[in-house]
């Protein structure tokens, strides 16, 4: 096969699982139609590829939010088209571990909120849980559709220096990022038309129309046509495209909290017409607006007494009102337990070892090793009020063990995990830049769903291990090989 200047000049990076190059320095199988094919074309030609995806993206208004010393800026989310390939046999074992690890979690938030014998049994420590601010003890004993809590999950998974996947945090309260995945294959399409066929690329397009009609199935009333919403904060949310986006593929009404209302412990929305009864809520507001009579009185982006309506059964929220109990970073520790635990399987996906600070022996380990450790926050998000040890100067580490000290149970350390790489186009040649995965998981009443493919996030620093798209990450399409 004839090289090109661009994967001569590519210099994987030593100690790294490289997506593309094997340890013998030859290319990996599965990637070489892509480089084939790259390789026919000029730098200029990919450069004006790289110029049109841009335009796409701004066109489209495909941004996010960056909220930083207080303004919030949109920007357009930095995409890399050179694809991330995942072969079929990866992905079957990534699948298979998904869906145990969130049968797992489902069955333990059923049990944490019912009887809680995973507690009674000393498997989970009673205070990790009722320490935990997303666990709310208004749905202790309350009956959820289908006993189905994560509806839509998103696992973040990064593969270490041998190849082996692990899942860095589990997202299960509002997990966003989907709408990138879409729009990356849309723009992916545009750019080599030809090569997704030529590859036999799974598709992922079917996202949208999974997630609508598992949200049809959760309809209390049994009706041909139920009404389905998406719930969003508004514009000024960082994910506001996302929540369009959704909506719009789904065919459902976007709608904020103004425009709901509820009456006889039922919800309706505001039409031109009068009153409509609302039969399922997407929600992509935290626990802690949904409802201003039950949890924060001053939230304005939350419908009061919609709790009231849940707890009747007469409308469906997805996902389930606190699940963030099982997303918590000091909960993840537990999970491989858990899948031991009420499945009676060992885990097929390794959860990265894992510190937690308030527990004194753990913690002076870390003090120790802070160079060598990523401190998190255990309700944190986006890579904000992150510690990367390595990367950290002695007097950040001696601000971030006072700031520790204060509230050890809210922090977890994991040792730095060499992120793999994958081949990233940048001003004309091919560079190594680190990379995770963010498959997106449906579970409806007939099981759990997920499409091939994912969210590919990159860090696109040089050097960089943070790849949140907060903290200057980008994205690149995921393909996933029939």
């Amino acid at each position: 096969m004839q090289e090109s200047a661009y994967f001569d000049k590519y210099n994987p990076i030593g100690g790294v699982w490289d997506e593309m190059y094997g340890l013998d320095s030859n290319v990996r199988e599965h990637y070489r139609k892509v480089i084939e094919y790259i390789s026919k074309e000029s730098a200029d030609d990919l450069n004006k590829k790289e110029e049109l995806a841009k335009r796409l993206f701004m066109s489209q208004g495909i941004t996010f939010t960056v909220y930083n010393s207080g303004e919030g800026i949109e920007k357009i989310f930095p995409f890399d088209i050179i694809p991330r390939i995942i072969t079929a046999s990866e992905w079957t074992f990534v699948e298979k571990g998904i869906k145990q690890r969130l049968t797992a979690l489902n069955l333990f938030l059923k049990d944490i909120y019912h009887n809680q014998f995973i507690v009674k049994d000393g498997i989970v420590p009673i205070d990790i849980i009722y320490s935990c601010p997303h666990f709310l003890r208004e749905m202790y004993e309350l009956k959820v559709p289908y006993d189905i809590y994560v509806h839509i999950s998103g696992i973040d998974l990064i593969r270490d220096e041998d190849g082996t996947f692990y899942v860095l945090e589990d997202n299960l309260r509002t997990p966003s990022g989907v709408s990138y995945m879409l729009e990356n294959r849309e723009i992916t399409k545009r750019l080599f038309p030809d090569l997704l066929p030529q590859c036999g690329v799974r598709s992922v397009t079917e996202y949208p129309t999974i997630l609508y009609k598992n949200l049809m199935a959760l309809s209390p009333r049994q009706i041909s046509n139920p009404t389905v919403v998406l719930l969003s904060p508004g514009i000024y949310n960082s994910a506001y495209f996302e929540h369009t986006t959704l909506a719009r593929l789904m065919g459902v009404e976007l709608v904020e909290g103004r425009d709901l209302v509820v009456n006889n412990h039922k919800v309706f929305m505001k039409t031109t017409t009068g009153l409509q009864q609302v039969d399922v809520i997407y929600r992509r507001v935290d626990d802690e607006y949904l409802d201003p009579l039950v949890f924060n009185p001053e939230s304005m982006l939350g419908v009061a007494g919609i709790m009231g309506a849940y707890r009747k059964g007469n409308v469906a929220i997805v996902n389930a009102v606190g699940t963030g109990v099982a997303d918590d970073k000091a909960v993840y520790v537990y999970v491989p337990d858990m899948i031991r635990y009420y499945l009676n399987e060992e885990p097929i996906l390794k959860n990265v070892p894992t510190h937690q600070l308030g527990n004194a022996d753990e913690r002076e380990h870390v003090f120790k090793n802070l160079n060598k450790m990523v401190v998190k926050k255990t309700n944190g998000s986006g890579g904000y009020g992150m510690l990367m040890g390595h990367a950290a100067s002695e007097q950040e580490i001696e601000d971030y063990k006072k700031e520790i000290l204060k509230d050890p149970r809210n922090f977890i350390a994991q040792p730095t995990i060499s992120l793999s790489a994958a081949p990233c186009y940048m001003q004309g040649a091919l560079k190594p830049r680190r990379i995770d995965l963010r498959p997106y998981a449906l579970y409806g009443p007939d099981g759990i769903e997920i499409v091939p493919g994912g969210l590919t996030r990159v860090a696109l620093k040089e050097g960089s291990l943070v790849v949140n798209s907060s903290q200057g990450g980008g994205s690149k399409d995921t393909w996933v090989l029939a």
